[in-house]
Formats: C-alpha cells, structure tokens, sequence
C-alpha cells in the first residue's frame, strides 16, 4: 500500500527547471498521482513553506533516502533506491545468493496508478548483483545528491553498498553482524536528527571578533622564554634586515676596521658595507704614491687608471644608460673640463679623454704656458684624436649652463696659481654657471677651494676633506697591498666588486 511509504526521506529530482526536493513523505494520492512533503529542502536550502505536493509528470527520478520503522538486522541499511519512470513504478531485484534469480516488475502503465511496492517485499530475502550486471554497468559511485552545501545540513544516510547503477532496480546489501556495526558507525556520524537545523547563518566576523590574538601570541612567548626554546629573539630585539646583496650565512664575525694608519686620522669615513676608511695625511699618500711609482705603477699607469675612474664616476653622475642611448642623440651632454698645468690637470685631461670616446660633448679649458709638463702634452695628444674641443681663453666656454663641470684647476703644492687672473676668471665662470661641480683629487681642507664641489673623487685612500668639497668618493688606482705595508698602512681593499664607492662621514 502507498501509506506504507509514509515518513519516508525521499529525494525528488524534477529536472533542470524545477531542481531536486529532499524530504519526509507526507501523503501520496495514487488516484491524482501526487506525492507532498513535509519539511521540504530545495537544492540543499530550507524552504519556507511546510509543505509542497508534486505530480508524476513532473518527477524524473525518485530516490528513497530512509525508511522508517522499528531496528531490523535485516534491513538494507547501507542502501534502499528506488528510480521511478513517470507514470508507473517498477522495481528489478537481482539473483539470490542460490544462483537462481528472481526478477519482480510490474507494467508500465500510464492508463491506471501503480501501487508502490512495500518494503517489507524488498527485504524479505537476501539479494546480490550478478556478475553480469557487474560488467554490464558500472559502479553506483554517485549515489547519493548533496542535500545541502549551507546552514551547517549534515545528509543522513548510511552507507551504500558498491552495486551496479539501473534504472528500476533496489539493490540491499546482505545484512548481518559487520552491517550493523557500519551502521552504528554510520548513525554516530550523521545521526542528528534535522529538526536541528540552525535558521541563521554562522557568523564568521563575530566568532572571530572572539579570537584575542594579541593574548594568545603572548601565551606562546611566555612560555618559549620560560622553556628555553625560543628561537624567535627576545621581545626587544627587531631581526636583522638584510639587502639584496648581503649575505646572511656568516661563517666568521666581520671585522669593520681593516685599515689602519700609522698615524691618528683626522678624520674617518665608512661605506655602505660599514668598513672604516681611515683619512691619511698629504705627506703620506704622496709617499704612498711615490713608493707605488718605485714598484712599477708609473705616472702614465696612474693617469690612465684615474682617468677611467673619473670617467665612469661623471658617465653616471651624467644620466647613465638613461641619457647615453644612442636613441638619445639629441640629448648629448657637455661637460667643461677645467685643467691647471699640472699632474692633477692631467689626470684630467685623462678623464675628458675617455668621456669624449662615449660621445660626450667634452669643452677643455687649459691655460697657455711656454713650457708644459711631459704628462700633460702626452695627454693633450691624445685628447686631440678625440671630438673634444680644447680652448685656453674663458670668453670661449659656453655661455649657457653645461651638465658638468669637471674641476682639476687646484693643485696641492701650486698655490701661487690662485692668484693668476686665468684662475679667477675660471672660478668666476664655474660659480655662474650653477652647474653641478666634480672635484678630481681635490687638496686638503686647510687650503682653501675656489669653486664648491657638489661631488669629489679621492685616489686610493682619502685625505681629510672639509665640507666644501661635497659627499666624498674613492676610486682604486691599482696599489698593490704590499706597496701599503711598505709604508706602514695595514690595507686589506674596501672595494669589493667595484672601483669606485661612496664614503660617508662618521
């Protein structure tokens, strides 16, 4: 009889249109052909009415879900489905576990109402899938729909035996001790009863709201500083940041002064690695220097290397490869180059040189005398092969601001040139012109500068500069480490990859 269904959980799937209904049977009229549920679940989501009633013509797929009545050990638990074919209902069982197979089927009929058939008709036996429904059709991996996806629904089912997926078949497992033990398995698991059900949503925000994560995480330190097991660093101590070029596997502790003088420096710089860089007195880089020649590093040798370096410094001073891009010829830069007759004018000289070979509009400016020192008519040479331009009067230096001015006019021993009207009139023009000024070698503090230097390049180790002559650098010239401790200097390089760095004073 159809009232033996009722209070059934069923699983109604009425196509794409109308989705699948899940529910508790309420009443089934075989004569209107209608089935209603009480407590109904659209798509996994309460609805709001108590009840709806459905039409077999709107049925595609029937699938019972639970069957109430008094505990059996002989009841299917782990499966009971039932796919019906509107109009009709139909139910196959498979062979026995004789061998012989029993088959029950009713007409399909759409002129008069099918009975559905009783429960206790289905598990008054035994029944297994013969092999060839096991090859014929696979597995019933997909037995079960998802009741709900929110609002916490947990499906009540218990578990379905692996058996072959046909349409109008019911396929019991074989029921004994082990079933029964995976059915208490299965009702500790999804027992709850789904009246239940929370009506509202679970409030994230406000549960974790709860979460005091300040207490907790100082929980956690109290108890590693009380165990010994910190590994984090005491709560004062910030950990060490590290640039994208420093190494943070240390095997030895980093000695920061590796220099050392003879005598006192006046005055010391780091770099941006933190080494001390030690200033040394004029009389002993000039015996540096001359120690250095004695051992091979010529004059010549000396001219070119600082000519390179200066080169380089003003090359990026000047824009780099943003500004020097062949796509960039329109944009050349020009630099005035101002040179004294002297060993510092041509270190100069050697720096104009190089920057006229990487098209740079190089202007030298260098005063006539009737007698020129050898390195400086060699390097004159040389700069005329170039497309620099050499004047010797201020009326011929441009009169609108240059990128760069290069000064080497001042000279450690020569100080009676200062007074020279050639030299006036130079610093006169440097000083309108308001382009950025920089000094090669400049002398020590306690002469004072012409012209203020925004930068300044010292050679092998600094001398005391004084404020005027701007941030300070320091460019290797090729001294060997011996030539230092001849002496008396401890050197080990503060270079690294580089032969030109920025100082900084401490």
């Amino acid at each position: 009889m159809a009232t033996d269904w009722l209070g059934s959980i069923v699983s109604i799937n009425c196509g794409e249109s109308l989705g699948v209904y899940q529910g508790r049977v309420s009443a089934v009229d075989q004569v209107s052909q209608t089935i209603s549920l009480t407590r109904p679940f659209h798509n996994g989501v309460k609805c709001l009415v108590p009840e709806v009633t459905f039409r077999a013509g709107d049925i595609t797929e029937l699938k019972i879900l639970e069957i109430p009545g008094p505990g059996d050990s002989r009841q299917c638990g782990d499966s009971q489905q039932m796919e019906t074919g509107i109009p009709g209902v139909g139910c196959q069982v498979g062979p026995s576990q004789n061998g012989t197979g029993k088959v029950l089927k009713k007409p399909m009929s759409s002129s008069a109402p099918q009975n559905i058939p009783r429960r206790t008709d289905m598990k008054s036996q035994d029944i297994v899938i013969s092999p060839q429904q096991q090859c014929s059709k696979s597995y019933m991996d997909r037995h079960m729909e998802t009741l709900s996806q929110s609002k916490g629904f947990r499906r009540r089912h218990n578990s379905w035996s692996s058996s072959s997926r046909h349409p109008n078949q019911v396929t019991p497992k074989k029921s004994g001790l082990k079933n029964g033990q995976m059915k208490s398995k299965d009702d500790e698991c999804f027992g709850d009863d789904i009246d239940e059900i929370p009506d509202t949503d679970f409030d994230f925000e406000g549960n974790l709201a709860l979460f005091d994560k300040a207490a907790v995480f100082e929980e956690i330190e109290t108890y590693e500083r009380r165990s010994g097991t910190r590994s984090r660093g005491t709560p004062n101590e910030k950990p060490a940041r590290y640039r994208h070029d420093e190494n943070i596997l240390e095997s030895e502790p980093i000695v920061y002064r590796r220099i050392v003088v003879p005598q006192n420096p006046h005055k010391e710089f780091c770099t941006d690695s933190g080494l001390v860089v030690p200033s040394v007195s004029y009389e002993l880089h000039k015996k540096l220097l001359s120690v250095a020649e004695k051992h091979g590093l010529t004059l010549e040798r000396r001219l070119e290397m600082t000519g390179v370096c200066a080169s380089q410094m003003a090359l990026s001073l000047l824009g780099g490869p943003n500004r020097l891009n062949p796509k960039n010829v329109h944009q050349r830069p020009t630099v005035a180059l101002l040179c004294g007759p002297h060993v510092k004018g041509a270190q100069g000289i050697s720096c104009g040189r190089h920057l006229s070979n990487h098209d740079v509009h190089v202007i030298l400016f260098l005063p006539n005398f009737v007698k020129m020192l050898e390195s400086i008519t060699n390097e004159l040479n040389l700069f005329s092969k170039t497309q620099g331009q050499q004047v010797s009067s201020v009326k011929d230096l441009p009169d609108t601001p240059v990128d760069l001015v290069i000064n080497c006019l001042d000279c450690h021993e020569n100080a009676f040139l200062r007074d020279q009207p050639w030299y006036k009139a130079v610093v006169d023009w440097a000083n309108q012109n308001r382009a950025p000024v920089l000094s090669i070698d400049p002398p020590i503090s306690e002469m004072e500068l012409g012209i203020d230097a925004k930068w300044s390049l010292a050679l092998g180790l600094p001398l005391p500069l004084g404020e005027r002559a701007g941030r300070v650098y320091l460019c290797d010239i090729g001294i060997p480490q011996k030539v230092f401790q001849e002496v008396g200097i401890n050197y080990h390089s503060p270079f690294g990859c580089k032969f030109v760095i920025p100082l900084h004073s401490t």
